[in-house]
């Protein structure tokens, strides 16, 4: 699996050609009768993609749409490391934590 195939933590694979040949508009339910038992790929993980779509009560007018949707309920595992910044320092604070810290 290519990293240019990877899109936020997210591969499709052979899915992506099946929702991009789909014809719209189509409910999520039709969707899920279709492809529900394709896989979705994580870096540390899967999930079919009825459980990623299910759950939701959607019509997509595109294959766009389609993507949007699993990319919002993917598992958590897509995310990678889990409160990762790469802003620096080690750990988020608040304005409440430094007092001298102004909020603009």
């Amino acid at each position: 699996m290519a990293d240019e195939d990877r899109e936020m933590g997210v591969e499709l694979g052979e899915l992506a050609d099946k929702l991009d040949e789909h014809d719209y508009p189509a409910s999520s339910d039709d969707l899920v009768e279709e492809y529900g038992d394709y896989e979705i790929e994580y870096s540390n993980g899967s999930e079919r993609f009825e459980e990623v779509i299910g759950p939701l009560n959607e019509t997509y007018e595109s294959a766009d749409g389609v993507r949007q949707s699993i990319l919002n309920m993917a598992d958590s595992e897509a995310v990678g490391r889990q409160r990762y910044s790469d802003r620096g320092g080690t750990e988020q604070s608040s304005p409440e934590d430094d007092p001298d810290q102004q909020s603009f």
